[in-house]
């Protein structure tokens, strides 16, 4: 199946933001937890005890509780508020809160209490914060605390000269329960961490391009100091060339060396004036584009890949003269970014050709990418382009495992809508075989300079960003 061309994995990119040797679960939410677990539970044997009368060995109890409450005292003074507990550490205290939870229990009544269901909260906390072999280990233990405490318990407290017990099916049928519970709720938490956490991976990647950007520019202005900067020496230069050849006269030998100089100054000249030029000075001929010509700047570097590459454009028929006239966009990198993303796409999993095309009419422009691939896998369809969405591409291209990470995706489809730009994925319908991305563009908006869009909503937000 299909998966995208993303470049090089994006793992390095990250490289020492996160210490894998660190949980997500810092000390002082520990702490803070463990705190309402304690006083959750006096609450239960205060109620229990006085509000109720019911016998408890409230001794044992205590003790327990005792013993969670003066743990968090020295977890607070030994390590600061904000320490990030390391994996195996915060695994280690999630694993006594299991066994405290499990002998809080075994002394009120095992499985049929009603607060057994609380064995769910440390493998919440878990697979939100762990990795997941560490989840499935706790999970365990909360198993097998469970078929313990189905025969072996103390009673569950009640009125006296009463002995409340259930039948074992229905104990079986609650540790079932908890089970179940405990399952989807670790599922569901490590899902959503797992997006939460894709997507900030993808948005920061997405600052880096925009950083680079920002870099960019600030060459720009460095290069246009450096030619303010540079300006009245070489307009020495130039004047102490002319004087000289002028007092040497024409028969001097020197005479070619200070028009060689002279010229020479003057193109540094030249060179500083196109540098200092404004966004709105720059060469026609390579601050606009026609539709065939970004596309062909789009896909020339791929072109080495051995695929034959395919650029057609037309007008849809049945337009006037003056609608027929080719749109001509002004050069803007993050759409020459985007478009050269999905071309690279289309190039690495095409078996031998690449159909670029372009129509447009009075309203608006179209730009479609076809390859006679695998086409895009069908369960992928409704999230594609979406951050690390991917999925494995047909084995039959004889490259098993090659997937990619889908920020490359991710990034491209987020700066061609930044320009206007409404982006699809789709397949060939049969016979035809192959992915299809199309980018459709209003007129207005494809044909406007570089900064002239905003985002609905935002006003004030250059175009181009990439």
């Amino acid at each position: 199946m299909r998966t995208s061309t993303d470049g090089p994995p994006a793992a390095p990119l990250f490289k020492g933001i996160v210490n894998e040797r660190e949980s997500q679960l810092r000390l002082v939410t520990s702490v803070r937890l463990r705190w309402v677990a304690v006083l959750g539970q006096l609450a239960a044997i205060a109620a229990v005890t006085l509000l109720y009368g019911f016998p408890l060995n409230i001794g044992s109890c205590l003790m327990l509780i005792a013993l969670s409450a003066w743990l968090n005292v020295f977890l607070s003074i030994r390590y600061p508020a904000r320490y990030r507990l390391t994996t195996r550490f915060a695994f280690v205290l999630l694993a006594y809160d299991v066994l405290q939870l499990a002998a809080l229990l075994y002394l009120t009544g095992g499985i049929q209490n009603p607060f057994a269901i609380l064995m769910v909260a440390p493998i919440t906390v878990a697979s939100a914060t762990l990795p997941p072999r560490y989840t499935v280990f706790l999970g365990s233990m909360v198993i097998v605390a469970g078929l313990v405490l189905i025969d072996h318990h103390h009673p569950l407290p009640w009125y006296n000269g009463t002995r409340f017990d259930l039948p074992r099916d229905y104990k079986i049928g609650a540790l079932i329960a908890l089970i179940s519970s405990m399952a989807f709720m670790a599922f569901f938490t490590w899902r959503l961490n797992k997006e939460s956490r894709q997507m900030s991976a993808a948005l920061a990647a997405t600052d880096m391009v925009l950083a680079s950007e920002q870099r960019l520019h600030a060459l720009d202005g460095l290069a246009a100091a450096a030619a303010h900067e540079l300006g009245t020496p070489l307009s020495t230069i130039v004047l102490v060339s002319k004087e000289l050849e002028y007092e040497l006269g024409s028969d001097s030998r020197y005479r070619e060396d200070l028009q060689l100089l002279h010229s020479q100054a003057r193109r540094c000249r030249e060179i500083l004036q196109k540098l200092t030029r404004k966004p709105d000075e720059q060469d026609p001929m390579h601050a606009s584009l026609s539709v065939v010509e970004l596309l062909e700047e789009a896909s020339a570097v791929h072109r080495a890949a051995g695929k034959r590459i395919i650029i057609s454009a037309s007008p849809l028929p049945g337009l006037d003269d003056e609608v027929r006239i080719e749109p001509v966009a002004h050069r803007r990198p993050g759409v020459i970014y985007g478009l050269g993303n999905l071309i690279e796409n289309a190039v690495s999993f095409a078996q031998s050709e690449v159909q670029l095309s372009a129509r447009w009419n009075g309203s608006h422009v179209f730009f479609t990418i076809t390859d006679d691939g695998p086409g895009f896998a069908p369960e992928m369809m409704d999230s594609i382009g979406e951050p690390y969405i991917t999925s494995r591409r047909y084995e039959e291209n004889g490259e098993q495992g090659h997937s990619g990470l889908g920020l490359g995706l991710f990034i491209a489809k987020t700066l061609l809508e930044r320009s206007g730009a409404t982006v699809t994925f789709s397949n060939l319908t049969p016979p035809r075989r192959g992915a299809n991305v199309q980018i459709s563009w209003p007129r207005t908006a494809f044909e406007l300079p570089p900064g002239a869009f905003n985002w609905p909503g935002r006003r004030g937000m250059p175009l181009n960003v990439a």
